[in-house]
């Protein structure tokens, strides 16, 4: 990958505690190869636990480093991406692998192997983060003030998809179950205590020292997402919360990106292979690195760009014999007519992607309808359903990218138009339902960026449209119907069996 730090973390320094061990009872695991290096340095450390939302394993490709599972199954990203977009309005899918069809139907059970697997990639980073922290907490304190803001991301990511979570910040610990209550207000208290020993508020692109590491800005925009969900968390609203946060991430050293280039939008360069490397990346407070010769892996970005298309899509208006860019297109994920609607497309528009933008005046609508059905009629049928183009492996500079197969998009896990929204939300429920002027003004500097038409104020429902409209594919949509009141499904998911029965957890009602 492109590492945080110049020193790559030795194989050794995987002997872990909780990760997999978290779930199915502790283990003291000790390497068998006698050749393993035990030393580790702090750097490598602290790199594994960034790797951990990049990466299946130490070296890519099929290589895991969780026993029982697949790259596929376990990548952190791409069950975020399942998890959050199949269950809803958003996406669909019909490849035959389990768990697949049970995401799309929200028939899933407490023995789904996505979700086992995500809860163990999640639990796994955990454990690399209470690793860094005991063996290596003295080193740098802000070094170990990112283990912990990393470490509390995923015990958010396992709050809010599953309620309780097993609690440990000790590598050795047996997990107790933490009730989502608690571990709302240890999650607070956490991100508070850190913020002050985080990097400055920085933008930064990859050829700029630091980029890839969160700082003071992630901290205020996971604070932000807190507060914006605590009602449904907590059965408090954190209304002024949210928006101060959201605020000071707006008013930040980070903006969003407003300069296109070439035949690419500016909302497409978030979402490219140089989006490191050009003014995209001054919107990326948490990018997840990618790089198509260090960081092979089939569960980050690479699932995002091939997953959506086949191999009659073409993104690239400048190149209609090619597809995404890469030698990969798995013809899998593409949109509901739902996603669709909000941008006004109906079964009537028929166009490549760039021209469905530009019909609907919106360079968000990144869709694709020709030869393809509106409706998803039959979910096995990729053709069923209109594609998007949003994620591609291509360089707004046209130039070569790294790896025929693998991509070098960075996935932006936090963006700076998040702020915008959840300020405009969080301010619009203070204010009767209605934006405010100044929450108005955030959503018109996304349509803005967007060349999308502009409005005087905009209302709640509106305001859950456009959420989908700016963030559609990234994994908020689950979390954002529930806020809104607008998910069918069960609220939180099954906890896997084996986590219950081995540590005597307590079942998430339902199940």
């Amino acid at each position: 990958m492109k590492n945080i730090f110049k020193t790559i973390l030795p194989a050794a320094a995987l002997v872990l505690s909780m990760g997999m061990t978290s779930c199915v009872g502790d283990l003291d695991v000790t390497p068998i190869d006698p050749n393993l290096d035990l030393n580790f340095t702090p750097e490598g450390l602290l790199n594994k636990c960034y790797a951990n939302f990049a990466m299946q394993g130490n070296q890519g490709g099929n290589e895991v480093d969780i026993d029982g599972f697949d790259g596929g199954t376990v990548g952190l990203v791409r069950q975020l991406w399942n998890s959050n977009e199949l269950t809803t309005d958003e996406a669909i899918c019909g490849w035959g692998d389990a768990g697949i069809s049970e995401f799309v139907n929200n028939s899933y059970n407490d023995s789904h192997p996505m979700l086992y697997g995500y809860f163990s990639r999640l639990t796994t980073g955990i454990s690399y983060c209470n690793q860094y922290i005991e063996q290596a907490g003295d080193y740098n304190e802000t070094m170990t003030a990112e283990a912990r803001y990393l470490r509390a991301f995923q015990y958010y990511l396992i709050m809010d998809a599953w309620g309780s979570v097993p609690f440990a910040t000790e590598p050795l610990a047996t997990p107790e179950q933490m009730s989502r209550q608690d571990c709302y207000n240890w999650l607070e208290k956490e991100l508070l205590e850190i913020e002050p020993m985080m990097l400055d508020a920085k933008a930064k692109k990859s050829t700029d020292a630091n980029y890839g590491r969160v700082d003071k800005a992630a901290v205020w925009m996971l604070l932000a997402r807190l507060y914006l969900n605590a009602e449904v968390y907590t059965g408090t609203a954190q209304w002024e919360n949210a928006a101060k946060y959201a605020k000071m991430v707006m008013d930040s050293d980070y903006k969003l990106n407003t300069k296109g280039a070439n035949q690419w939008s500016a909302y497409q360069m978030l979402f490219m292979a140089d989006n490191g490397e050009t003014d995209a990346a001054y919107e990326a407070i948490f990018p997840v690195l990618q790089d198509g010769e260090k960081s092979q892996s089939w569960c980050s970005s690479l699932f995002l760009v091939a997953s959506t298309f086949d191999g009659d899509l073409h993104a690239n208006p400048a190149d209609l014999s090619a597809t995404n860019n890469t030698d990969q297109a798995w013809g899998g994920n593409r949109c509901r007519p739902s996603l669709l609607s909000k941008f006004g497309i109906t079964d009537a528009h028929h166009y490549y992607a760039w021209e469905m933008a530009e019909e609907m005046g919106d360079d968000r609508a990144l869709f694709d309808g020709v030869d393809r059905l509106y409706e998803n009629a039959d979910p096995g049928v990729f053709k069923n359903g209109y594609a998007t183009t949003k994620f591609v492996n291509w360089r707004s500079d046209n130039g070569a990218t790294k790896s025929a197969t693998y991509t070098d998009m960075d996935f932006f896990l936090l963006r700076a138009a998040e702020a915008y929204l959840t300020y405009a939300e969080a301010t619009a429920r203070q204010n009767g339902g209605t934006t405010t002027e100044e929450g108005k003004n955030a959503i018109n500097a996304l349509r803005n960026r967007a060349h999308a038409m502009t409005k005087t104020s905009y209302t709640l429902n509106e305001i859950a449209d456009e959420w989908s409209r700016e963030f559609y594919f990234e994994g908020h949509r689950r979390t954002d119907m529930i806020r809104f009141g607008i998910f069918d499904g069960k609220k939180v998911f099954p906890i896997p069996s084996v986590v219950v029965t081995l540590n005597g957890f307590t079942q998430n009602p339902g199940y």
